[in-house]
């Protein structure tokens, strides 16, 4: 593999070499001073370094139609390490894990991520990193959204600046705005690059209407929208031509083929990646799909990402280790996992390891990271 030079390295082979001072110099400078304009040295020309980019400079390495085709979009999980640091050596396990069962992309830093736990320089560093290690293999869509449009656009601009695909973007939470407000966050933010648009009201307290999805569809940079409100939204939006991910696992089946969804952005395929592909590429199969609702009713009996967090312990791939407010599941549903796991068969999920049941004091969990 060709070996590459750091940055610094490089400054240094192309800085300029200067020649030193004679004795006479001091005497020449001061009759040029008298006798001749001041000219500037030449520039040092470095080499053609992948640095920053601002918002208005052409950086995305994709078009928005390069991300309406994907079907299996994973939100992935961010494992972590006892003192509640990214665990990076299980992250990118867990990636290559999508990666060679056939996801189509990653959801870096969402919901599932729990970028709302992350500081956005943590944010934008994984969002960097998982470009850097593995966009050449997947794409990746950074969670740069904000109910703060000025962050909004701050944070999608970082992101597209090292690499990410496309951005996801919810609606103003908490602070809620008005149909037009909605209207001029969207703009603002479509005008970064590719954009999926995420609608949960259960999360943020406020429905995108039809109406602000189709004004805002006028912009060439809507990538398309996950859709959480259920499947008659869904094909409302499809029968106009919009691209639309089922942003509900126990949906998508039906949503995928039957109402005209693309495919899905789903949390449980963190743990059946194999299993959920077959379910959005290989047709109408009920009975796959039956398979797996007992797991992705499982897995939302409490508020995402707990359930998946459980889980990724359980089967050994991640440590236990939870950034408060979450905390584990209660024995008797980690119990319940493992039969689920058995029910399914243990080849399907990711990991080697046995999957086990925890105990309460296994888990470590991280007030302040």
């Amino acid at each position: 593999m060709a070996s590459v030079k750091g940055y610094g390295a490089c400054l240094r082979e192309h800085a300029l070499q200067f020649p030193r001072p004679s004795c006479n110099d001091s005497y020449k400078r001061q009759r040029t001073k008298r006798t001749v304009g001041w000219r500037s040295p030449q520039a040092a020309i470095l080499p053609n370094l992948h640095l920053p980019m601002r918002s208005l400079e052409v950086k995305n390495r994709t078009i928005a139609d390069d991300i309406k085709s994907l079907r299996l979009v994973t939100a992935i999980k961010t494992p972590y390490l006892p003192d509640g640091r990214f665990d990076l050596e299980a992250y990118d396990a867990l990636v290559n894990r999508q990666i060679e069962n056939g996801a189509d992309g990653v959801i870096v830093g969402g919901t599932t991520g729990e970028g709302q736990l992350m500081s956005w320089d943590e944010h934008i560093m994984l969002i960097g990193h998982t470009v850097n290690c593995f966009g050449g293999s997947i794409k990746v869509i950074g969670n740069t959204g904000s109910n703060s449009t000025r962050e909004a656009i701050h944070a999608s601009e970082q992101g597209f600046a090292v690499g990410m695909h496309a951005a996801l973007h919810i609606n103003p939470y908490y602070g809620k705005t008005s149909i037009e407000g909605l209207i001029s966050h969207f703009n603002c933010v479509l005008s970064m690059g590719p954009t999926i648009i995420y609608n949960v009201p259960g999360r943020t307290g406020q429905d995108i209407p039809p109406y602000v999805i189709q004004t805002v569809a006028e912009s060439a940079n809507l990538a398309g929208v996950k859709e959480c409100v259920g499947n008659d939204r869904v094909e409302q939006y499809t029968k106009q031509g919009i691209v639309i991910w089922s942003g509900n696992d126990d949906q998508c089946h039906d949503a995928r083929w039957n109402h005209g969804a693309t495919g899905v952005i789903s949390v449980t395929s963190n743990l059946v990646p194999g299993l959920m592909r077959e379910l959005m590429f290989e047709g109408k199969n009920p009975s796959l799909n039956a398979k797996l609702l007992p797991l992705m009713d499982w897995l939302f009996c409490e508020p995402n990402p707990i359930g998946l967090n459980t889980a990724l312990a359980q089967l050994g791939v991640v440590r236990p280790v939870f950034r408060l407010p979450y905390v584990p599941l209660p024995k008797a549903k980690r119990e319940e996992f493992v039969k689920l796991v058995e029910q399914i068969g243990r080849e399907h999920f990711v990991g080697v390891k046995d999957v086990q049941v925890l105990d309460d004091d296994d888990f470590i969990l991280v007030s302040r990271y």
